[in-house]
């Protein structure tokens, strides 16, 4: 039995970097992953679906390239080489994850990992055959794809006509048409990638809005932005069934079929624990969820949880501070995780990126808060770049507290600026210190410093 200082289960963004912090600080860690490092989000999430949007967006600059002086003659699309591309990519990060565990003296093992026993304060795993021991638990095993109950799904699922991301982001053909399921982030930015490069896509989504909490203000931007390029969305419409050439959903008009070429089922994430074997040291759980608090242990002492697992924000850089806030709570150092100031990002054309309250969650908190818009427009640069764009930067101010709570953006380079909010909100500086901020020129980043001044 090999003894190892430190064990986490799951290779993912926030397994990964557990473990690269903790070789970093001198501990034995051992990493564990049954599938490939680098887990959901670099295999078949976050990495892939931007490899694949960054080709259509190359599509149609060279579609559109005669309203900037460029003329291109006979121009096509190879989804198959987009996707070549995009293996390609994925391949060199998990050889760079790889070379961060050797350099970093982790232990990876390629196989299942389940817990087998607590002794004292000694947790034995298995990874595949192999037993391990450690007085350090960290699970990471991550999220799987939500499964509804709706008839003809499982079929659909097994013949291939239905897929999830993970499929769908392999497949070498491009569909005529497409049903996505869910008008989630998932399900957009794959909706995006396949409208502009000209599927024929249909959204069908259960709520009155497109991206969950997304503010409803930018999701009406999306939308009419999308229908330009010719989607279509379908609201407050419920999947009745799904049949071998397409779906049927109900509305207030009534009962309708859509007849599609392929389905994308993406009805969200869940955390996944299956084959862990928590109940052998009675892990507590919520919904399916491990529970864990601001430090991210868990209700047993020695065992920490991180990403998609604790069912809290499940996003790559949540699993990151997740990770890092784990590591320096078993060393001593004094961290915890802060959710509100965590930015998420929509990575369509346009981007949307947001981090902070939300108008509707300022209210539910009873925050007495001014909120301002800037045009996107009123950067040079982003009007240079894009003459017809609509994008904005949403600013929410706490009248009381004097400093912004939040910030909400739809526009080019949107996912590049946002972490400079998460800095404003971070800190909580009073408006008239972030007036002293100098912003570089010309930058669409610039808009936040016309927000700051309508204040």
């Amino acid at each position: 039995m090999q003894q190892f200082d430190l064990i986490i289960i799951g290779g993912g963004p926030g397994g990964y970097l557990c473990a690269e912090r903790a070789g970093k600080a001198g501990l034995k860690p051992a990493l564990i992953e049954k599938r490939a490092l680098g887990g959901t989000c670099l295999n078949e999430g976050c990495i892939p679906t931007k490899s694949l949007l960054y080709c259509a967006k190359q599509y149609q600059s060279a579609l559109h390239g005669a309203d900037y002086g460029v003329t291109a003659e006979n121009v096509s699309f190879d989804h198959a080489k987009a996707v070549l591309r995009k293996d390609g990519v994925v391949r060199t990060l998990v050889r760079g994850v790889g070379s961060a565990m050797k350099a970093h003296g982790v232990s990876v093992f390629s196989a299942e990992g389940r817990i087998l026993s607590k002794t004292g304060e000694q947790f034995t795993v298995a990874a595949g055959d192999e037993l391990l021991c450690t007085p350090r638990l960290v699970l990471a095993s991550g999220s799987s794809a939500v499964v509804p109950p709706i008839p003809g799904v499982q079929e659909g699922l097994a013949s291939g006509f239905v897929m999830t991301n993970r499929e769908l982001l392999s497949l070498q053909e491009q569909p005529a048409s497409l049903v996505c399921i869910g008008g989630g982030v998932i399900g957009l930015e794959m909706a995006c990638y396949f409208a502009s490069i000209g599927t024929k896509v249909t959204v069908v989504e259960l709520m009155p809005k497109i991206a969950g909490n997304t503010d409803p203000e930018i999701c009406e931007l999306l939308m009419r932005t999308y229908r330009r390029q010719g989607m279509d969305f379908c609201l407050n419409a419920k999947v009745e069934a799904v049949t071998k050439t397409g779906v049927i959903y109900s509305d207030a008009a009534g009962r309708h079929e859509l007849i599609c070429d392929r389905v994308l089922l993406s009805a969200g994430r869940r955390a996944d624990v299956s084959g862990l074997q928590t109940e052998t040291i009675g892990l507590a759980l919520s919904r399916g969820a491990v529970v864990t608090d601001a430090q991210m242990r868990t209700n047993v002492p020695g065992v920490w949880a991180i990403g998609d697992c604790n069912g809290k924000l499940m996003l790559a850089h949540t699993a990151y501070r997740e990770a890092e806030v784990a590591v320096n709570d078993m060393l001593g150092k004094k961290d915890r995780i802060d959710y509100s100031i965590i930015p998420s990002v929509i990575y369509t054309t346009p981007e949307v990126a947001c981090v902070g309250e939300t108008e509707q969650s300022a209210k539910e908190k009873g925050l007495d808060v001014q909120v301002v818009k800037a045009p996107m427009a009123l950067s040079g640069r982003y009007l240079a770049e894009n003459p017809k764009g609509t994008g904005f930067c949403k600013l929410l101010y706490d009248r009381k507290n004097r400093c912004v709570v939040g910030v909400h953006m739809v526009g080019s380079y949107a996912s590049e600026i946002i972490y400079g909010a998460a800095m404003m909100i971070h800190s909580k500086l009073p408006v008239q210190h972030l007036d002293k901020i100098v912003f570089p020129h010309p930058t669409v980043g610039e808009v936040v410093r016309e927000a700051l001044f309508l204040l």
